[in-house]
């Protein structure tokens, strides 16, 4: 799929390839432990503004009561699911795009997948993948735009001004919906060096030209070029054959990765980053776990995590109304013999009638 196909019919088709082959098909998980936690006044405050972005950028897009719902209760899940790291504000927007396409078990499991084998290092609670995948744009940048490299220099504009908000959120708060669909479907088909292209396609056509680097002589100016690209510019079919004409491989990355973190700080607060972890799309993703599975590796435990909606409140019930009805009915003779008669229907009974007040 090099240009990327609507995530919306490849979704049943993308789901099983994202989650993998550890996740089980019939994998019963239960939020009934969620009502606590550090983790859940963040994720109570942010909910509804992780899925803003999206919505506001894609009017055709309905949202139903149910995808909000299914939203708090997938990232409540994988705080529980991954407690060490916690609850990322920019998880927000790419469950709530997993939301609109798949039921929640399917895309809390996508998340996973997104955040541990697509992403290593990016949500956590340093994000140092982030910064290293900062520095390896900046030279990416400056190897293959390198006026624009010089202009974001001289004007103070840092890749951590822009790039997080990029590639934390998978461009779901900075591009048209329809067209972040067509990312996301690439993205998930060839891995990261797919963020670095959209970002790069991005810097050209913010800053390719002498006149638009000449109408943002500071730092705001550049920052607002940036968010301003024209909605023309951005449509899906000519924005991701621009992506994907970047001179770009895989290999092209993992060298420049391995030259920026040569060059990290060995006192950097926090963890260091692990490219290694992350694998290029989801091909190389399932080759690897079918070959752990071969090799008889351990598997993690996977947590018994369920969500589940929230009953409906049910209206209290009325007691019946009986004053001023009139019932009939049997009486049932309990002493003396049994009283013969043609009819059996009627024997050891008598009807009465009872009007109550």
């Amino acid at each position: 799929m090099p240009e990327g196909h609507p995530l919306s019919p490849a979704g049943p088709v993308l789901a099983p390839a994202v989650r993998g082959p550890d996740v089980p098909e019939e994998q019963p998980w239960h939020l009934s432990g969620v009502g606590s936690g550090p983790w859940r006044p963040a994720v109570d405050g942010d909910h509804w503004q992780g899925l803003a972005p999206p919505v506001s950028s894609a009017r055709d897009v309905c949202v139903t009561p149910g995808t909000w719902r299914g939203l708090l209760q997938v990232l409540k899940a994988y705080t529980l699911y991954r407690p060490e790291q916690g609850y990322c504000q920019a998880q927000g927007p790419v469950a709530a795009v997993l939301l609109m396409h798949l039921p929640p078990e399917e895309a809390f499991w996508c998340l996973v997948q997104i955040c541990e084998v697509y992403l290593p290092g990016y949500y956590g609670p340093h994000m140092e993948a982030v910064q290293l995948d900062a520095e390896v744009f900046m030279a990416l940048l400056r190897r293959l735009l390198p006026r624009v490299y010089k202009h974001l220099q001289q004007v103070g504009v840092g890749p951590l001004l822009y790039l997080p908000e990029w590639f934390l959120c998978l461009f779901t708060r900075s591009l048209p919906f329809p067209t972040v669909l067509r990312i996301w479907d690439a993205f998930l088909s060839e891995g990261a060096k797919v963020l670095f292209r959209v970002g790069l396609t991005l810097m050209r056509l913010a800053l390719g030209t002498v006149e638009q680097r000449t109408a943002c002589p500071g730092l705001l100016e550049t920052l607002g070029a940036l968010r301003a690209i024209p909605t023309s510019q951005l449509q899906e079919e000519a924005f991701m054959s621009q992506v994907h004409s970047v001179a770009l491989s895989e290999r092209d990355l993992q060298r420049e990765i391995r030259i920026q973190l040569a060059h990290l700080p060995k006192s950097s607060p926090g963890p260091a980053p692990l490219p290694q972890a992350r694998l290029p799309g989801a091909q190389a993703i399932f080759e690897s776990q079918q070959l752990a599975g071969v090799r008889g590796s351990t598997k993690p435990e996977i947590p018994r995590i369920v969500v589940q909606p929230p009953e409906e409140p049910r209206p209290p019930r009325r007691k019946p109304q009986t004053r001023g009805k009139t019932f009939h009915g049997l009486l049932t003779r309990s002493r003396g013999p049994p009283i013969e008669g043609p009819s059996r229907s009627h024997r050891g009974s008598a009807s009465f009638l009872d009007t109550r007040f």
